[in-house]
């Protein structure tokens, strides 16, 4: 994995208590800086005593929004005033676009309770991906120089994290139904020319509340 999407303040240790599958919350439609904020109080009180904290994972989706990580180059940016804001966040990884219709699933993981090194967990990211797109006959793939996971070499979803005193926040939003359009005025994740597509384009009709059921089933079970 490359470092361009992920953000370590400290390592993580190998500890592997048996451990509860992590609670999903269905968040619905919120703003990108609000859920990111929750994210940080939520990290931040489980530096205090995580024992007591559950691994959570979030589902929702943003209102549009370009969303830059800490490794953001300006060359990256829109090219265009197209209205959308532009936030800088604290996750790994260059920019990348979401908006209404994709699905946006937030790890929030005691690393080291479930004994999981960061590049493990990136692959069982890409993998609950690529068995959620499975499901519907679409063969997905990830690249271990360009986190995500691409169908061809379309990608179909990105991923980002940030890791704190040894658990995670962020992680990744799957195109489902939405307009592709503005992915179109940046370098998505940091790649000139890199093409985007959706499961809807892949002939899937499920809703994303129904995609994003799935995902985190499939989440789930790699984190099992």
């Amino acid at each position: 994995m490359t470092a361009a999407a992920l953000a370590i303040d400290h390592g993580t240790d190998s500890r592997a208590p048996t451990l509860a599958a992590p609670k999903v919350r269905t968040l619905g439609r919120t703003e990108y800086a609000a859920t990111w904020q929750a994210m940080q109080a939520y990290t931040a009180q489980r530096g205090a005593d995580s024992a007591n904290s559950a691994d959570e994972l979030w589902l929702t989706e943003h209102p549009p929004v370009y969303t830059v990580g800490i490794a953001g180059r300006a060359e990256h940016l829109p090219r265009i005033d197209n209205g959308i804001p532009v936030v800088r966040s604290d996750r790994g990884g260059q920019v990348t676009y979401h908006g209404p219709g994709q699905v946006v699933l937030y790890l929030l993981l005691d690393l080291r309770r479930r004994a999981l090194s960061v590049r493990t967990l990136v692959r069982r990211m890409e993998n609950a991906v690529i068995d959620s797109l499975a499901d519907y006959g679409i063969a997905a793939r990830g690249r271990p120089e360009a986190p995500g996971v691409y169908v061809g070499d379309a990608k179909i979803a990105a991923l980002g994290l940030r890791i704190r005193n040894g658990c995670a926040y962020h992680g990744l939003a799957l195109n489902v139904d939405m307009d592709l359009a503005p992915f179109a005025a940046i370098d998505p994740c940091g790649y000139p020319g890199l093409a985007v597509t959706q499961t809807r384009d892949l002939g899937v009709r499920d809703t994303p509340e129904l995609l994003g059921a799935k995902l985190a089933q499939h989440m789930i079970r790699q984190l099992a």
